[in-house]
C-alpha cells in the first residue's frame, strides 16, 4: 500500500526512538561528558495527486562540513531562533526559499547525535501551498524531490562501510537515481520509515 503524509500524521502519534551516526558502530565510545551543539532540520512534506513528495537539498560543494551530500534544510540553532522549531522554519527559508507561512508543523522526531557533534531535532512539517524552490548558492547547489512512498520503505535502505579515522564505519544509505542519500540524513529517514511501517 502506498504510503501518504497521512501515515506520517498517524506515526507521529506513536514514539520515536533515539538516533545517532553511531548506531551501527557500538565499539566507539563516546565521552559521557560531550556537549552537543542543538541544531534542527526541517523534513518538508507536500502532498500531491501523483504521490506525496519530501525535499532534500544538495549541500554547495564548497561548504567545509559535508560538502555536496544529500540533506534536510537545516543547520545550528542560532540564539535569535526561540526553538529549534523556529531554527529549523528559519533555514528552510534561507536555503530553498520556503515561506514560512506556507509550513503546517505536524510534530518532531526524537533527536539525532552526529559525529560532527550536533543534536540535530528533525521537525516533521506540511508543505501546505505549492512555492518556488530558489537556493541559495552558499549553502546548496540543488533542492529536489523524492518520492514520500519510496522513502518510507525500509526495504530501500541498506548499510555500507567506509574507513573513517583509521577504522571501518557503517552507516544508512538509501540511493534514489542519482542521489546517494547516506549517513544522518539516511538514518533520521530509516527511523521515521520504521515508525511509519511499525504496527
Amino acid at each position: 500500500m502506498t504510503k501518504s503524509l497521512s501515515d506520517v500524521i498517524a506515526a507521529l502519534d506513536r514514539p520515536s526512538v533515539a538516533s545517532s551516526d553511531f548506531d551501527l558502530n557500538p565499539e566507539i565510545q563516546l565521552p559521557d561528558n560531550r556537549v552537543l551543539r542543538p541544531a534542527a532540520v526541517l523534513i518538508g512534506i507536500q502532498r500531491r495527486k501523483n504521490g506525496d513528495v519530501l525535499y532534500l537539498t544538495k549541500r554547495a560543494s564548497h561548504l567545509k562540513h559535508h560538502p555536496g551530500q544529500i540533506a534536510f534544510p537545516g543547520g545550528k540553532v542560532d540564539p535569535t531562533d526561540t526553538d529549534t522549531i523556529a531554527a529549523a522554519i528559519r533555514e528552510a527559508d534561507e536555503e530553498i526559499a520556503l515561506p514560512p507561512s506556507n509550513l503546517r508543523v505536524l510534530g518532531q522526531l526524537t533527536p539525532h547525535e552526529t559525529v560532527t557533534g550536533f543534536q540535530v531535532c528533525p521537525i516533521v512539517a506540511e508543505i501546505t501551498a505549492p512555492f518556488d524552490p530558489r537556493v541559495d548558492p552558499n549553502e546548496v547547489d540543488e533542492v529536489f524531490t523524492v518520492p514520500l512512498d519510496h522513502i518510507l520503505n525500509p526495504d530501500h535502505f541498506r548499510v555500507e562501510q567506509r574507513r573513517w579515522r583509521g577504522s571501518w564505519r557503517k552507516y544508512y544509505v538509501a540511493p534514489y537515481g542519482p542521489y546517494y542519500i547516506w549517513g544522518a540524513t539516511a538514518r533520521m529517514l530509516f527511523g521515521l520509515a520504521q515508525q511509519v511501517t511499525s504496527t
